[in-house]
């Protein structure tokens, strides 16, 4: 059961959901069934020149060779054809027990060819932190994105029963409390640990 705009909002007011964001007034960005989030000021771009590959055996493959920017206020990021980028929201955002977020991307971004996430569009329950998004472009031409944009949004999920072990708890919880687009630690997952 996805949660109304009503459900929504009550969920945030009561302190169920926690939306800490610079945005005065969250109430403008929730539409019947989901919340809009904006565009943080960090993205990380995979350096393809230092690495052949990728590899998940191989941490620095992962995190060592990405390259962080900074844009400042009022500045543009220019998403080339074809680029890969590692975003942020600029909300952090905390999920009760017993619903799930879906992140998804805006139409309005989707119909210039941005797609905002490649699989990631699901957030636990007990997760709390940013949201990093995978952004893309589609399109032949270069994108301008905006930090403090609207750049996704969100749908909020009822489960039938709160998880036996939320996020939060969970021994491999790699990304609780980020704040920056984190790279992937796809290495540190139980199967590629020696």
């Amino acid at each position: 059961m996805i949660l109304s705009d009503k459900d929504i909002r009550q969920a945030i007011d009561s302190g169920r959901v926690i939306i800490n964001s610079h945005q005065p007034d969250y109430v403008p960005y929730i539409h019947a069934s989901s919340m809009d989030l904006h565009l943080g000021e960090t993205f990380k771009l995979y350096e393809h020149s230092k690495f052949p590959l990728l590899d998940p055996k191989d941490p620095k493959t992962l995190s060592g060779n990405v390259r962080t920017l900074q844009i400042n206020e009022g500045d543009s990021f220019i998403v080339q054809p074809g680029e890969f980028v590692l975003g942020v929201t600029e909300e952090q955002i905390t999920v009760p027990d017993d619903l799930v977020v879906r992140v998804e991307g805006r139409s309005s971004l989707g119909r210039l060819g941005i797609i905002v996430h490649s699989t990631a569009g699901f957030v636990d329950p007990g997760f709390s932190g940013t949201i990093t998004l995978e952004i893309s472009n589609l399109n032949r031409l270069p994108i301008a994105l905006y930090p403090g944009m609207r750049v996704c949004q969100i749908a909020f999920e009822q489960m039938t029963s709160p998880a036996q072990t939320p996020y939060h708890s969970k021994p491999h919880s790699k990304y609780q409390n980020q704040v920056l687009p984190e790279e992937s630690r796809l290495s540190s997952d139980p199967e590629f640990v020696n």
